[in-house]
Parts: C-alpha cells; structure tokens; sequence
C-alpha cells in the first residue's frame, strides 16, 4: 500500500511543508521569515505570528506541487521539537486539527533526529552505523546513529552552539543578521592563517564555543582602538581566520570521536553543514582518514519540512504515532 504523509515544520523562522509518498519527497515548500532581518536576530512572537500567517498558503502549495490533495493523505507530520514553543505550538496545533478532521495517525518528529535522517532523502545513503555532526544555530553534537529510530549523542556544546558563534561573530564585524553564511562568502577571498584566535578544550566528544567569540570581541576592541577602520580594511581576512578557527574545531573533535568508537562512515547535517567550508574540509578526511563521507543537499541543511516528512516515512513503518494529548518540546530530547 502506498502511504502519502504531509509534513509541517515551525520550529523557528521557516514555515515549511512537504508531502512524501513511500520515502519519496515529492514537494518541499520553504518560506523564510526576513521580519527578524532588522533586530538581529529571531523574536519568538513574531515567528509565531508569522506561520499563523503563512502556514495554509505554504500547506497548500506542498499539496499542489505534490499533485495529491489532503484527503489523499495517510498521515500528518510535525516537528514537536526543539525549537521555539509559540512557532511549534502553531505547527503542532494546524496538524492535530487536520489529523483529528481527517481521522488519521499523527507523527511528532524530533526536529534535530530530523536533520540526521534527511540523508535518507537521496543517494548515497550512509551505512549502519554512522556518525553525524549535526550543526545549527541552536545545536553542535556528535551523534551515532544505529538505525533510522536509534540514536545517541556522544558529545556536544556545553555552551554556545557552533551556528550561534557564527552569527555572533559576524554581527561583531558588522555584518546583518543572519550573518553566517556572509562570514562563509567573505571568507572565500580571505587568508585563513592571518589572525589566531585560541580554542577551548573540553574533554571527550564535547564542544565549547563561548570562549573563542569573547577572544574575538576583544581582539576586535583592542584593534579597532589603533585603528578605525581595522575591520573594515581586514574583513576578508578577519571572515576566513574565524571560520578557520570554528571548522577546526568542530573536526578535530569530530576524528577524535570516530577514532575512540571505531566509526568511518561521517556524515554532516544542519544549517552550519550548507557552509561551503566545512563541505571542502570533510570531503578532503575522507582520504586523509580512511571516511565514507555524506554530506546533504543545501536545500536539506537548513530547516526543511522533507527531513520531517522523511523521518516520519519510519516512524509510520514503525506505527510510531502520536497523540492528541501531545505537546511541544522546547528542548532537546534524543
């Protein structure tokens, strides 16, 4: 029997939705939210209003571009979280109220277990087991994955998240938010080696981030205090040492994880994993460290309703279902 699920995500400024049918991600409709642009960064209350606003457009265009109609479907899908509770709230709210008109299971998707799966989207798909570094701007772990349903967080940030650092950095060049990937442009005609900012060390597989943006600020603070323009004049060069920095490491910690659990099989996921980067760095191990690696479409890394939509396909091969009783998770929960 063919199943056809309809996937929602709004965990934070993205409303998304998508339809699959048997694993096969037939639609992806993505709307990115720019009312944060001005503030520097996401207010929960306006996201929320935002997929208030935007969800049945965005629901509706994933259906036609599917070519099926809601009463087609089997299954409504939904990120329960992480994520932003009044933005989940909108998007658990709509799919129970469908699900319940419907007469039909509903699936509550884990929005970081999500990112992970979405590798399962395309070819090549990574072997059992596998280690993922999942990126974002709210998450950094090292996680293995023993089946689509079986995951464990071997490490992670013990305080910013690797994304929050990016962001962070770049609103101190100046930079408009989400300044990211601007930090990743700038970058590409910068010299990585130029300036040298210190790394935390931490033990195990875990990560720590906050240091290396205070370095920053005040490496920032004492320089422009000699010049004024110090930013200005060296920010290509200044955009490539810090993304040096980062990347090195978010993979040195990563080998060294894969070294102590025996695992070649690396994949990346998350909105950090679109950096072009890191995409370079993780491909170039693959040689230097005996890895298979999987790296996912750009369209996958970002928040996305097909990763929802795809991890729900095996959560109703598993007749895994929720609940009308369930409610949002604001944090993690693996």
């Amino acid at each position: 029997m063919s199943v056809k699920i309809l996937a929602i995500e709004s965990s934070c400024d993205e409303t998304s939705a998508a339809v699959i049918q048997d694993g096969i991600v037939l639609s992806n409709i993505i709307l990115s939210q720019s009312v944060h642009e001005i503030y520097g960064g996401v207010v929960p209350e306006l996201a929320s209003r935002a997929h208030q606003q935007h969800i049945i457009s965005i629901v509706d265009r994933a259906l036609k571009e599917s070519k099926f109609d809601i009463k087609a479907m089997d299954a409504i899908a939904f990120t329960e979280g992480p994520g932003l509770l009044g933005a989940l709230l909108v998007g658990i709210s709509f799919s129970k109220g469908l699900a319940l008109s419907m007469d039909i299971p509903l699936i509550s998707v884990n929005h970081m277990q999500a990112h992970i799966l979405a590798h399962f989207i395309d070819d090549p798909k990574p072997s059992f087991p596998f280690l993922c570094l999942t990126v974002s701007g709210g998450h950094t772990q090292i996680v293995k994955v023993t089946n689509y349903l079986d995951m464990e967080v071997l490490g992670e940030t013990r305080d910013d998240a690797v994304g929050e650092a990016f962001d962070k950095t770049a609103k101190m060049l100046g930079l408009p938010y989400p300044g990211g990937h601007l930090i990743d442009s700038y970058a590409q005609e910068g010299n990585p080696s130029r300036f040298k900012f210190p790394r935390t060390e931490i033990e195990g597989c875990n990560y720590s981030f906050s240091g290396i943006k205070t370095a920053v600020l005040y490496f920032l603070r004492d320089e422009i205090k000699k010049d004024d323009n110090f930013i200005k004049n060296n920010l290509h060069d200044l955009c490539a040492s810090i993304q040096y920095s980062l990347i090195d490491m978010l993979l040195d910690k990563l080998a060294f994880c894969a070294e102590k659990f025996g695992i070649r099989n690396i994949a990346i996921a998350g909105g950090v994993a679109a950096n072009s980067e890191l995409r370079k760095k993780i491909s170039n191990m693959e040689l230097t460290h005996n890895w298979k690696t999987f790296i996912p479409k750009i369209e996958y890394c970002t928040d996305n309703a097909a990763m929802i939509a795809i991890a729900a396909h095996f959560k109703y091969m598993n007749k895994d279902f929720a609940d009308l009783s369930v409610t949002p998770e604001a944090r993690l929960k693996m």
